[in-house]
């Protein structure tokens, strides 16, 4: 199998990491995290106006029609940066979700903005308790002669604040834990019933939790069938999943080069203290977690989109372990490496370290995905 990068995929990757390294440095990201809103709208048009806004969204809607690697690669960058703005969720898990939900209207009034970044549209699954199962959906819609009434929460929506729209997913039959029965709408944060709870998280991103109270929408707002919205979900959130190991290994990347700047200007006993052979050694193991962890997202893009669920899971399931684990082990040692000053927010190994952790234990953490991957091969 050619592993190479087309010529187009290789201009890509080095354009966004030419833009996060002239645009995105450390004291722009905190006067960033400073801001109001706590994201930039300047770093969105700078995305948008390269197309990454575009990549996720089909080309008879504007978009680009590229694929989970060129996604990859563009993670990679971003995640070198630690860029905050809410690209995964609204660049990667909302196009895919309202294509797959091929709903002819929904993409003709939402994806070519998406695409021009434009507009931000937000999709809120997350639930407290949830834990990565997708299909526990607790949130109602109940239908009424003029559309449907939404009750529920979520929580933790990443990019919640700044979304101009939301797609909420509601159930209009069956219990959480059915897979049918699931539905989207769309929803105008301002709406009578629709509080909105921003926030900022450990990693630095923005979250909300968004509350609805007898939310009135009207029949149109449904994408897609009633009810038969969770294969269109759990594929978009398959495709994300695959955005977020490409995102930790472009971390990965950078504590070890900043690790190894730092061992090279730490002195001790009178030289660097990169010389010493027990550091070495366990710089080299870092290497080797995060040599591994990029084998392992190259595989979940790939299989992020097999048609096979069993096949596709197992892909998934399997590189978020790994990728988990080696996460947890290039940022603990990194902090070991640096010492006290590898916890304070003045060194970036700590902002990397916390956004790892994050990572983990976004959409479904080691422990669940550990146990997905034995349950879907039994299946097999």
């Amino acid at each position: 199998m050619d592993f190479n990068f087309s010529e187009e995929q290789q201009l890509l990757s080095d354009t966004v990491q030419r833009l996060v390294r002239d645009t995105y440095s450390f004291e722009a990201r905190r006067d960033i995290l400073k801001s109001t809103g706590g994201w930039s709208r300047d770093t969105w048009k700078a995305l948008a106006d390269l197309g990454l806004t575009a990549l996720n969204v089909p080309e008879e809607h504007g978009g680009l029609g590229s694929g989970p690697v060129e996604t990859m690669l563009v993670m990679n960058a971003l995640g070198e940066g630690l860029v905050v703005e809410p690209f995964l969720a609204a660049a990667v898990l909302t196009p895919v979700l309202i294509a797959k939900l091929n709903d002819k209207a929904a993409s003709e009034q939402l994806l070519p903005d998406i695409a021009s970044g434009e507009r931000i549209v937000i999709v809120a699954h997350q639930e407290p308790r949830t834990r990565g199962e997708l299909d526990h959906v607790a949130t109602r819609a109940d239908k009424n002669a003029s559309g449907y009434v939404l009750d529920g929460l979520k929580n933790v929506v990443i990019g919640g604040g700044a979304a101009d729209e939301l797609l909420v997913t509601a159930r209009t039959s069956g219990k959480p834990g059915d897979t049918d029965g699931i539905s989207v709408f769309r929803v105008d944060p301002k709406a009578a019933g629709v509080t909105v709870k921003d926030y900022g998280t450990i990693d630095s991103l923005r979250a909300a939790d968004i509350t609805l109270q007898k939310v009135s929408v009207p029949a149109s707002s449904l994408i897609g069938t009633e009810g038969k919205a969770f294969a269109a979900i759990e594929a978009a959130h398959d495709q994300a999943l695959s955005a977020l190991c490409a995102e930790a290994v472009g971390i990965m990347k950078a504590v070890n080069a900043t690790t190894l700047d730092y061992t090279k200007s730490r002195k001790q006993f009178g030289q660097p203290i990169a010389r010493f052979q027990v550091l070495q050694h366990r710089m080299a193991d870092m290497f080797l977690h995060s040599e591994q962890a990029r084998s392992m997202s190259y595989l979940a893009a790939i299989k992020c989109v097999e048609e096979d669920a069993g096949e596709r899971r197992r892909a998934l399931s399997a590189a978020k372990v790994i990728i988990g684990q080696a996460g947890k082990f290039v940022g603990q040692q990194a902090v070991q490496l640096h010492g006290g000053m590898g916890m304070t927010d003045e060194l970036m190994v700590s902002h990397y370290f916390k956004r790892l952790t994050a990572i983990d234990l976004t959409l479904g953490d080691v422990d669940f995905h550990t146990q997905q991957f034995i349950a879907a091969a039994n299946a097999s």
